[in-house]
C-alpha cells in the first residue's frame, strides 16, 4: 500500500498515490482510467525507484474548479511540490501525450519517456475502421442522450477489449476497474471547459531526444499502433515492444510482461549515469 497524498496545482486538489524511494518515476493515466490502472506497476517499480501515479484534473479523486489549466502545467506543479528535479515519466494514451507535451518545453526534467498506447498532440484525427462505425454511432448517441451508462460500457468494450474484440474478451477484476475508472471519467468530463491546448508535437517528434520504450497492444486500434510505427522511426533514442494479445491499456492486462520491460528499461537508464 502506497502513501497518499494531495497538492495544489493553482485551483485544483491533485490526488496522488506513491511507493519507495529513490529516483522518480511519475505514471499519467489513461484517458479511460485514473492512477488505479498502474497499482501493479507502483508495487513492482516501488521497490527500487520513487512511484508516483495521480489523478489528473476530471478524473479519480482529484478535485477542481473550471478554470482555465493545463496538464502538463498540472505535472510540473506536482514535480515542483515534490522537490523533483528530473524523472522517468510513463504515460498510457493521453497520459504519454501530455508527458510528451511535458518533455518538448521541460527536456532537462525528463530522464527518460516510456510510452504505452500513446496519443501525440497536433496529430491529424484518425481514419476508424468502417467495421466499428455502427458502435461508434451508438456512442455518439448514448453521448447526446446522457446514457452514461451506455458511454461507459462502448468506451470499455473499444479500450480495453479492443475495437475488433468481442465485448467482454477482458473481464474479471480487470474489467471491474476500468468500469469504475472510466465510469467517474465518464461522469466528470463536462466539468472541466477551460482546458488550454497544447501546440503540436507531432512535428517535433525528432526534438525528443530522452531515451524511449514504445509499448502497444496488438488488439489495439490500427491508429494507435501506426503512429508507434511513426514514433520508432521518429524518435532519435526508442526501443519498441507489443504485447500479442492486448489492447489500448497492456499493463493491466500482462502486468508482469509489462513491468518486466519497465525494470528492465529502467536499468538501462541508471546504466547511463
Amino acid at each position: 500500500m502506497g502513501t497518499q497524498f494531495t497538492l495544489d496545482s493553482a485551483g485544483a486538489r491533485l490526488a496522488g498515490e506513491s511507493v519507495g524511494q529513490g529516483a522518480p518515476v511519475v505514471f499519467l493515466h489513461a484517458g479511460v482510467a485514473d492512477r488505479r490502472m498502474y497499482a501493479h506497476q507502483l508495487a513492482d517499480i516501488g521497490q527500487q525507484r520513487w512511484a508516483i501515479a495521480y489523478d489528473r484534473r476530471g478524473f479519480g479523486e482529484t478535485t477542481s474548479p473550471d478554470e482555465h489549466f493545463s496538464h502538463a502545467g498540472d505535472l510540473r506543479a506536482l514535480l515542483d511540490r515534490l522537490e523533483i528535479s528530473s524523472a522517468v515519466l510513463v504515460g498510457c494514451s493521453q497520459g504519454g501525450r501530455i508527458a510528451v507535451d511535458f518533455s518538448l518545453s521541460n527536456p532537462e526534467r525528463v530522464e527518460g519517456l516510456v510510452l504505452v498506447s500513446t496519443a501525440i498532440s497536433g496529430i491529424p484525427f484518425p481514419s476508424l475502421p468502417d467495421v466499428i462505425a455502427p458502435l461508434l454511432d451508438e456512442f455518439d448517441a448514448a453521448q447526446e442522450t446522457e446514457d452514461l451508462a451506455r458511454v461507459n460500457a462502448i468506451g470499455v468494450h473499444l479500450w480495453l477489449d479492443g475495437p475488433f474484440s468481442e465485448e467482454a474478451r477482458v473481464g474479471g477484476a480487470v474489467r471491474e476497474l476500468v468500469f469504475e475508472m472510466n465510469g467517474l471519467a465518464v461522469a466528470k468530463s463536462s466539468s472541466l471547459s477551460k482546458v488550454d491546448q497544447p501546440a503540436s508535437a507531432h512535428e517535433r517528434l525528432a526534438e525528443l531526444q530522452a531515451p524511449a520504450l514504445l509499448i502497444h497492444g496488438d488488439l489495439d486500434f490500427p491508429h494507435v499502433q501506426d503512429l508507434h510505427g511513426e514514433l520508432a522511426r521518429k524518435l532519435p533514442d526508442a526501443r519498441s515492444r507489443v504485447v500479442n494479445g492486448a489492447a489500448h491499456l497492456p499493463n493491466l492486462e500482462q502486468p508482469e510482461m509489462f513491468n518486466g520491460w519497465l525494470r528492465e528499461f529502467l536499468s538501462e537508464l541508471e546504466g547511463r549515469s
